[in-house]
């Protein structure tokens, strides 16, 4: 009797450190987000000119940028591809950037540059839902913009 005890309180206490341990887990996207950031904040301040891929410390073949106020089932729609986390801009200026890697989402940039400390935003020929594509083939440089809150890298080639 006093074993069976035992083994339902050493397996509740897994099942408990396991719902603990996935609670605290970061997905991979906002693993990578901070990532991106770093990298993004630490381009030199002479560079004025970089290619996506030298600051993208993960893999990805496709990213979106998404117009303001691009409704989530719009988003959600042009990537194929449906996740909880996603948030809808709502004013102008704010990023809504998706990379994804084999169609599923790697990175996710949401928000203001000034908040974020650091943007990106494109307009490619290739135009989608509200959203701009650019693939990892199209090796497009973008623009190294600074200001005293953030950086920012736009290209708006067509």
């Amino acid at each position: 009797m006093k074993s069976k005890k035992t083994v339902v309180i050493i397996v509740f206490s897994i099942v408990c450190i396991a719902i603990i341990i996935n609670l605290f887990k970061k997905d991979l996207w906002n693993i990578n987000e901070a990532l991106l950031k770093e990298e993004v904040l630490s381009i030199e301040n002479s560079v004025e000119t970089i290619n996506l891929l030298d600051v993208t410390p993960f893999e990805w073949d496709v990213v979106y940028s998404f117009e303001p106020y691009t409704p989530k089932d719009a988003i959600y729609k042009t990537i194929g591809y449906r996740w909880d986390t996603i948030s809808e801009t709502v004013n102008e200026g704010m990023s809504q950037i998706v990379f994804l890697n084999d169609g599923k989402v790697v990175c996710y940039l949401y928000g203001y540059p000034e908040n974020n400390g650091y943007g990106i935003s494109f307009e490619s020929g290739n135009y989608k839902d509200g959203g701009y594509i650019l693939k990892k083939e199209d090796d497009i440089d973008f623009q190294i913009e600074r200001n005293e809150s953030h950086v920012f890298l736009k290209n708006y080639a067509n």
